[in-house]
């Protein structure tokens, strides 16, 4: 794949995170973050410019799909699209709208563009089953006494599991796969919460990940251009071995993100509370390296999991059976 046809997946990939237009100023500036991120390992594609004119609507999508003159790429720019549609656990009627435009441009039939949407919407239900909806319960007193206090020990190891299954998902060549990471994320801030006396629902929790600077869409748009630019999209099938070197990175995002999201969860939920948005964030941003320096130490069980993962493990793990 040359630079022009990954310039053309990442424009796509951007038009799909702005195709609604309802995202917030923090969604916004978490793109804008990872685009910067992404621009400094492929300083040849000019991210920033592409995001300003993402942002400022002066790209011609069809332009952009003409690009694409391999069937294999114009499938993964449609799957590349409908998982960043489908990342926050719902396709708005505007995000519907861009698919089916893309699909057009694309020149692909409903016998391709099928499957790839019921795969999408599979995983968007994950997230919407990874914690109860209701009533955003931020400012609900704990449901149990303060006195009784989670075991810190089960709690860490529970904080490890998910961050290592969520390495795992980065080493599985199927779309699919990193959608995963978000609905595990939400179903263990879930439990941290509620091993503390919290009974939280979505809204609290999306809104937490997005204080930490951590949001739905932009963290899968973060680990799809990590593996695209890293060369690994359609690679590691039939050859983890040999793709283990270059998977390394993203399997450290996403290590390091799941870890260093429950050990702030379990010290906020642990402290009533109490924190306030800037230490939450400047905890968070000093636990990032710590826990990619670890993920080198937990490499050979994050390999091992992966080697016995599917999606069907997946699914029962977030819906919690």
């Amino acid at each position: 794949m040359n630079l022009e046809q990954q310039h053309a997946l990442l424009t796509i990939a951007l038009l799909a995170a702005f195709a609604d237009n309802h995202h917030d100023d923090r969604e916004r500036e978490q793109v804008r973050r990872l685009v910067d991120t992404l621009g400094s390992h492929a300083t040849d594609l000019n991210l920033a410019g592409l995001y300003g004119q993402v942002l400022l609507k002066q790209v011609n999508l069809a332009s952009v799909a003409a690009t694409l003159t391999d069937p294999s790429q114009r499938q993964l720019a449609f799957e590349m699209a409908v998982c960043v549609c489908d990342a926050d656990g719902h396709t708005t009627e505007p995000e519907k709208v861009f698919l089916q435009n893309l699909a057009q441009v694309l020149l692909l039939d409903a016998s391709v563009t099928t499957p790839l949407n019921q795969q999408g919407q599979t995983m968007a239900d994950l997230v919407d089953a990874a914690a109860p909806k209701g009533t955003n319960v931020v400012a609900t007193a704990p449901a149990v006494p303060v006195a009784a206090v989670p075991d810190q020990a089960e709690l860490d190891r529970a904080i490890l599991n998910h961050a290592i299954l969520n390495g795992a998902l980065e080493l599985l060549p199927q779309s699919w796969a990193s959608m995963g990471i978000v609905p595990l994320q939400i179903k263990m801030v879930y439990g941290l919460g509620k091993a503390h006396g919290y009974e939280l629902d979505q809204g609290h929790i999306r809104d937490f990940l997005a204080t930490l600077g951590v949001g739905l869409t932009s963290q899968y748009l973060e680990q799809f251009g990590r593996k695209l630019l890293g060369g690994l999209l359609g690679q590691l099938a039939g050859g983890m071995g040999k793709s283990l070197g270059k998977a390394t990175a993203s399997v450290a995002f996403s290590f390091a993100t799941t870890y260093a999201l429950g050990h702030v969860a379990k010290r906020y939920y642990a402290g009533g509370r109490q924190m306030s948005t800037a230490l939450l964030q400047e905890t968070f941003q000093s636990l990032i390296q710590p826990a990619k320096d670890m993920q080198a130490q937990y490499l050979p069980q994050i390999r091992q999991k992966a080697n016995s993962l599917d999606m069907g493990q997946i699914m029962s793990m977030v819906r919690g059976r």
